[in-house]
């Protein structure tokens, strides 16, 4: 048995299962609390994972991390969100507090792996996997393994630049599909609004009452109620990514491409059809028609269903 484990920003997960197929034995969830910071989370883990570990026989844990890590030695390298966790030894910190080995990958590719193996990319040897949410990330995996496990880093679909100009660090994909982006270009459009009623009629259509309230999802409500702002923000953003995935493409020749996150939740007449245009748009010609692009299959729990493939996979 395996126990897999989820550390993201906003929730910690941990699943038990024996890698034989998506479901769980054992499942708990729990909020994380950012003003603890990595400490806190780890508390929590040593709350919840004894007692999973010990009751299903788990003889490897494997930890799906949101931010950079290296798998080869087993560390963290970042977290973007919660504090504390620079350069942490994370597979030794379980080898000694929870008496169990483990291995360690960052969220998406995890997740990459999950939908693999028995999610939207199953029964397929390449496949690419995307979510755009809060940030864009990219995973790729080939004969369900992943890509280049021995790089700390890899398939960071969300930090190309694209076009020539792209120099500045900041002016990358994931600045223009993910959630905050989209609304960071809505602003940006009414910043430049010639009409104050353009401000009104977009807070009506998203069920605001300000700019800062703005985001992803309630902007997609704004483009289905047909606001202009809001529709040319998920055009940009379609466009963005569309280009991105074309590029992996081009590059990987996958078959099937997975793209999952709050973002493609806005459904197939905002995101996912324009999306398919963009990629075939952009991708090299005689590669059109010979990709699928699916929604992901696993739901929330595609990161802790990740995390026991990677286990199970040692």
């Amino acid at each position: 048995m395996y126990l897999g484990i989820e550390i993201g920003g906003t929730k910690l997960q941990l699943g038990v299962s024996d890698g034989s197929g998506p479901g769980f034995r054992g499942f708990v969830r729990m909020d994380v609390d950012r003003a603890a910071g990595a400490s806190g989370i780890l508390e929590q883990i040593k709350s919840a994972a004894p007692g999973l570990i010990t009751s299903h026989d788990v003889e490897r844990v494997g930890f799906g991390f949101g931010g950079p890590v290296d798998m080869a030695s087993g560390n963290v390298i970042k977290s973007h969100h919660v504090r504390g966790w620079d350069n942490f030894a994370l597979c030794a910190w379980s080898q000694s507090e929870l008496d169990t080995p483990a291995v360690i990958g960052n969220d998406c590719d995890v997740a990459a792996l999950a939908e693999a193996k028995f999610g939207a990319g199953r029964d397929h040897r390449i496949v690419f996997y995307v979510t755009v949410g809060t940030g864009v990330g990219g995973g790729l995996v080939v004969d369900n393994r992943l890509y280049a496990e021995h790089r700390f880093t890899r398939t960071e679909l969300g930090h190309l630049r694209p076009g020539l100009g792209a120099i500045d660090v900041d002016d990358i994909v994931e600045a223009q599909a993910c959630g905050p982006g989209i609304a960071n270009t809505v602003r940006r459009l009414l910043d430049t609004a010639d009409d104050p009623a353009d401000e009104a009629s977009l807070f009506e259509a998203a069920g605001v009452d300000h700019r800062d309230k703005l985001n992803g999802k309630n902007v997609a409500d704004a483009a289905r109620a047909g606001h202009t702002f809001a529709l040319a923000a998920y055009d940009r953003a379609t466009r963005a990514l569309g280009w991105a995935i074309a590029q992996s493409l081009t590059l990987t020749a996958a078959e099937v491409v997975v793209v999952g996150g709050g973002v493609s939740l806005a459904g197939d007449d905002l995101f996912f059809d324009p999306l398919r245009e963009r990629v075939e748009e952009y991708v090299f010609p005689p590669l059109r028609e010979r990709y699928e692009i699916v929604s992901a299959g696993l739901g929330e729990d595609v990161v802790v269903v990740g995390g026991v493939v990677l286990a199970a996979a040692q």
